[in-house]
Formats: C-alpha cells, sequence, structure tokens
C-alpha cells in the first residue's frame, strides 16, 4: 500500500512549532580578557564562552567595558586612573598605579555604573606608571 504524499507533515509541523517555542536559552558563561596584564595604554579583547554553539566569541565590541573592582562592580563617577572605551584603555595623566580593566554583561540596569556587579566578567589589570 503507498502511502499518501503528505503523511508525515503532521509530524514535522509538531517538532517544528516544539523547537520554535523552547527558544535560544543560549547564554553567556564567562569571560575571558586578554591581555591579562598591560602598561599605559592598550587596546584588550574579550572573549565570551557560551552554553551553546557557537561556544567561544569574541564580544570586544559588544560587551560591557568599565574600570571597577576585582569583584565585577564598575567604579562609576568615582574617580579612576584609567578609562577604557570598546576595550581600549588608557591611563590618566598625573595617575601612578594599577586599575582593573572589566568585561562583562551588565544585570537589569543599563547603566554599568550603577553599582550591580557584571555577571559574568572578566578582569585584566592595567598598570600606569
Amino acid at each position: 500500500m503507498k502511502k499518501p504524499p503528505f503523511s508525515s507533515l503532521p509530524g514535522v509541523l509538531v517538532a517544528l512549532i516544539a523547537l520554535l517555542g523552547c527558544g535560544d536559552n543560549r547564554s553567556l558563561q564567562s569571560v575571558t580578557i586578554s591581555p591579562a596584564v598591560a602598561n599605559s595604554s592598550a587596546q584588550f579583547t574579550a572573549v565570551g564562552s557560551y552554553n551553546k554553539t557557537p561556544t567561544s566569541v569574541d564580544i570586544t565590541t559588544t560587551t560591557t567595558w568599565c574600570v571597577g573592582s576585582s569583584n565585577g562592580v564598575c567604579a562609576g563617577n568615582i574617580i579612576t586612573g584609567a578609562t577604557v572605551d570598546s576595550g581600549m584603555a588608557h591611563c590618566k595623566p598625573g595617575f601612578t598605579g594599577s586599575v582593573t580593566v572589566l568585561a562583562g554583561q551588565s544585570g537589569s540596569s543599563a547603566n554599568p555604573d550603577s553599582g550591580a556587579p557584571l555577571q559574568p566578567f572578566g578582569a585584566a589589570q592595567l598598570n600606569c606608571p
């Protein structure tokens, strides 16, 4: 007996609807910044690790960057010794010391300076002579 030409169509439609209903569920798991340490002025890059393919993605231009603390909190309006924009970090004139450069996913606030830590985030060090 010959099967009707579209007998498997209902099964395909159910599978397609199920896949579309599941959503992407792709989430950032960790961030790695390189170089780990730089002096004076440097272009840092950020690579995000995700739970689904592609698992390793350059997020340098799409992530949140700031100068902050090793626990992932951006310094905000606190006077810091450096600035960072899209991974390009510069020491401020006259500042001597080290700062922590952060890259990561900001929380529910669109302003990374609100005090909520980046989650997840990566950290690097910029040494200012």
